[in-house]
């Protein structure tokens, strides 16, 4: 049974809603910080001191914000700016207005778990749901954390069980990775899960990274497989029905694998459990835990491939021969038969909606599309790929770099290179030329959760940028140059130092300054840079809301296809370590596929 599901033309009045709510404060997300004092973007659009408006945000994200007492005559607002001068005079209603116009206040998503209820609550037809996909060796599983970072790590085991439960419930075994980058998701899906899945990128150093890294991961699950083996076999050694009746085990009694005896006297399971426990902590990510492949990287080729004693063919008699002959066959012809369900193809090519599957992938059969955090306009193209493809039965997609997507009628904005913009994507808000513009979409980029935390802003590489706009505006006619300054702040070692790598990077004539003079500046503007910092918290309690309304729309494109029988945006991931943490997730009733097989 699924859970509450919003229908279309709910879908359609909160993004109303969230729109509505925009288009009085969208101006703010759009003010952008390197014309702060420039155009004296503070005075423009706020009517409360600096200190007022952190006061208020602080005390909201801590204990969501009391309503503070009304003055005796208010001007009149609407979402706490001023109807007559358009300017923020009630910080509280802002924020109050802000939350319900989030996704979380709109009661839009399903959590992690529900959508893993419906999913499980019932198999391909209807019927019950299908045992889990592939061979999942029980005590065997992979520890992402061993190879790779805890945020990476998250996200993979997050989401690549809500992609095995589509899979199952689809009846489907192959997956196909739609921007798969260095092919973490891919590779934990095929060697957890057992399925057959196609990365693409539009990268080839993604593409061979991935290659090679996937290389390794199956040589890290078999010496981890062998491990727990060993250790299981230790435990029902340890446990055995014999010994609870008073029977004598006997090293080296049939059955009896877990005690068989080495030269030293010791088992051969302790032996290979000790040997791989000493690669595991001599390789801890703990040493260095912002390296990826540490883990990899480390592990001895002796330990993953441990050769055992075998006497030359020579030695051997003719039977002996042809025994091993008709076992290594065999053994290639299983390996063979089990591989082709547990292969991760790294593939490389630019794709849109339009891309032929059929063109990349030759062994093509009904799939699920997942993409993991894929960057602008490749999120909304994959789920018009979902919609196109009659052999694609389920979508699980998370998209990230909202300043990237192209707008079809932001003003501001070049014409789409291509027929197909990111965003809008429903006709919704299509058939209202709806639009944010860029900057705004860098806000949605903010992470609201881990500013709270005091994460997130480097507040005084922006207050340089913005001095630096006044330096180039009183002394450079060229300060609107389309050239770019780049990241000089890291490496400057002052203010000063960091407006004359600025200068030089812009191509302009440092000798017209002296320090003093660029100090000055400085000194004048660093009053004013709680402005700033209550400025950017501003941006940030908006970016909620105006990721939402991305995702809304992402939301109701699918609502609006006929062929899809389910569809919901889902929280996958703990948005303090993954702030892009929402999916939208995709189902096609049986009747709306045609197999390819």
């Amino acid at each position: 049974m699924w859970g509450s599901t919003l229908s279309l033309s709910d879908i359609e009045q909160r993004i109303h809603g969230v729109t509505r709510f925009l288009s009085v404060t969208l101006s703010i997300a759009n003010a952008h910080t390197v014309d702060f004092y420039t155009r004296d973007v503070w005075t423009r659009f706020v009517a409360l001191t600096p200190e007022e408006v952190l006061s208020a945000v602080s005390s909201s994200s801590c204990q969501q914000g009391e309503p503070e007492p009304k003055a005796k005559d208010p001007p009149r607002t609407k979402f706490g700016f001023c109807c007559e001068t358009n300017r923020l005079v009630d910080i509280h209603e802002l924020l109050r207005a802000a939350r319900a116009h989030s996704l979380p206040g709109l009661g839009v998503c399903w959590s992690r778990e529900e959508l893993l209820q419906g999913l499980r609550g019932a198999g391909p037809e209807g019927g019950a749901a299908p045992a889990e996909t592939g061979r999942r060796d029980e005590g065997a599983e992979l520890e992402t954390e061993e190879f790779m970072n805890s945020k990476k790590s998250h996200e993979v085991q997050a989401m690549s069980e809500v992609v095995a439960c589509l899979a199952q419930r689809c009846g489907v075994k192959q997956v196909i990775d739609v921007g798969s980058g260095k092919g973490y998701l891919s590779s934990f899906l095929s060697l957890r899960y057992g399925l057959r899945v196609y990365g693409i990128d539009s990268s080839s150093s993604n593409t061979h990274g991935a290659q090679e890294r996937n290389r390794k991961l199956k040589k890290f699950s078999r010496v981890y497989q062998r491990h727990s083996k060993a250790a299981r076999d230790v435990r029902e050694a340890a446990h055995s029905p014999q010994e609870d009746l008073g029977v004598e085990r006997k090293p080296g009694a049939i059955g009896d694998r877990g005690v068989l005896c080495g030269a030293a006297g010791r088992t051969m399971s302790q032996e290979v459990e000790e040997k791989v426990l000493t690669v595991l902590s001599d390789v801890s990510p703990t040493t260095n835990p912002a390296t990826d492949e540490l883990f990899l990287s480390a592990l001895s080729v002796d330990v993953i491939e441990t050769p055992s004693p075998r006497a030359p063919p020579s030695q051997l008699s003719e039977e002996e021969r042809e025994r091993r002959k008709r076992d290594n066959l065999e053994r290639k012809a299983l390996n063979r038969g089990e591989g082709a369900a547990t292969v991760f193809s790294p593939l490389t090519s630019y794709v849109t909606a339009d891309t032929e599957l059929r063109e990349l992938i030759d062994e093509l059969e009904d799939a699920v599309v997942v993409g993991l955090h894929t960057c602008g306009d490749l999120a909304p193209s994959t789920l018009r790929m979902f919609v196109a493809k009659p052999e694609l039965a389920a979508v699980c997609s998370v998209g990230c770099c909202y300043h990237l997507l192209s707008e079809e009628f932001d003003p501001a904005a070049q014409e789409c290179l291509h027929s197909a913009c990111g965003f809008p994507l429903s006709r919704y808000l299509r058939s209202r030329s709806c639009f944010c513009g860029r900057n705004a979409r860098m806000s949605a980029c903010l992470a609201l959760e881990r500013v709270s935390l005091g994460q997130g802003i480097q507040l005084e590489s922006l207050f340089y940028r913005a001095v630096l706009h006044v330096i180039l505006r009183d002394h450079y006619s060229s300060y609107k140059s389309e050239k770019r300054v780049g990241k000089v702040y890291s490496k400057a070692k002052s203010f000063v130092d960091y407006v004359r790598r600025a200068l030089r990077r812009l191509e302009l004539d440092e000798s017209k300054l002296t320090d003093d003079v660029i100090q000055s500046y400085h000194d004048t503007h660093r009053p004013r840079m709680g402005e700033m910092d209550a400025f950017n918290m501003l941006k940030v309690t908006l970016a909620p809301c105006i990721e939402g309304l991305i995702l809304l729309d992402r939301l109701c494109f699918m609502k609006e296809q006929e062929s899809v029988s389910l569809s919901a945006l889902v929280q996958l991931f703990d948005p303090l370590l993954s702030p892009r943490c929402y999916a939208v997730v995709g189902l096609k009733s049986r009747d709306d596929r045609i197999t390819s097989r």
